[in-house]
């Protein structure tokens, strides 16, 4: 399983530990990954994903998983959440 936000593109970045003498090591920063079920109203049905906890936030203020979608860019989403993209926006056509 990839350290990737299904919905959003976040990924792990990198940057260094400094110790007190100000030694540097590199270090990974890590998303904060949580799998989640996510309701469409549009599908009537859940759909799982492994989403950061920053994304979760997002898509509770934009108002639910079809909303957030929508606005979504296609480039950031997974092969899944742009399927179910998709079939929201044909479910509405």
């Amino acid at each position: 399983m990839s350290r990737r936000c299904e919905l959003t593109g976040k990924s792990p970045m990198v940057g260094n530990n400094v110790s007190h003498a100000n030694n540097k090591t590199k270090r990974r920063f890590l998303p904060n990954l949580n799998d989640v079920s996510l309701t469409s109203e549009t599908l009537n049905r859940t759909f799982r994903f492994r989403i950061a906890a920053s994304t979760l936030r997002t898509v509770d203020h934009r108002g639910g998983l079809d909303a957030f979608l929508a606005k979504a860019k296609d480039e950031d989403l997974s092969p899944s959440a742009l399927k179910v993209k998709r079939d929201i926006a044909a479910a509405r056509a």
